[in-house]
């Protein structure tokens, strides 16, 4: 039974619309993930492909954790391939902002340094402790989206966040 390629193109566009502006934060947490940008292209394109599929089974328009999730389980599955051996690349955070032109040259150096220190020391974490972080830290998800996009309770990802915080301060304590 053919579908009706009205249906097929607003169903197309509604996922755009949705889906798109997610697409940095699932690369952020791939790339978090899997350690390697050209890894995390292939997970974001993949997990994307999967979000698209399964597409008629998501309930409302709150997208994000949702699609999350596949990111993070279409990482997760990629480093099980691999037996967890990531190929380390160092992300530059620098090469992807704008310069702040009216910094000192001195603050700016030492934000650089501290901001290689911390992804450095994030790097190190397990990665049930990394992704929790990252998803709280960097993308700003609340507990209960961090909850849905981890499949576990709330109270879980409290205490995951908490062990990963102390974990991370261990870590930058000891460099």
């Amino acid at each position: 039974m053919a579908q009706d390629p009205s249906e097929t193109r607003t169903r197309s566009e509604r996922f755009a619309l949705l889906a798109l502006p997610h697409l940095d934060a699932a690369f952020n947490l791939a790339r978090w993930l899997v350690r390697s940008e050209e890894d995390a292209c292939d997970v974001v394109q993949d997990s994307y492909l999967r979000a698209f599929r399964a597409f008629d089974g998501l309930r409302g328009d709150i997208i994000r954790p949702w699609l999350l999730a596949i990111v993070r389980n279409t990482s997760l599955s990629l480093l099980a391939r691999r037996g967890e051996r990531a190929k380390e690349v160092p992300y530059v955070e620098d090469e992807h902002d704008e310069p702040d032109r009216q910094a000192d040259p001195e603050l700016i150096a030492m934000r650089t340094q501290e901001r290689g220190r911390l992804d450095a020391a994030l790097r190190k974490l397990p990665v049930e402790f990394r992704e929790v972080i990252v998803l709280r830290e960097l993308q700003e998800l609340s507990y209960r989206e961090i909850a849905e996009v981890l499949a576990v309770p709330a109270g879980t990802v409290m205490s995951r966040l908490s062990r990963a915080r102390s974990r991370l301060a261990t870590i930058l304590q000891q460099d």
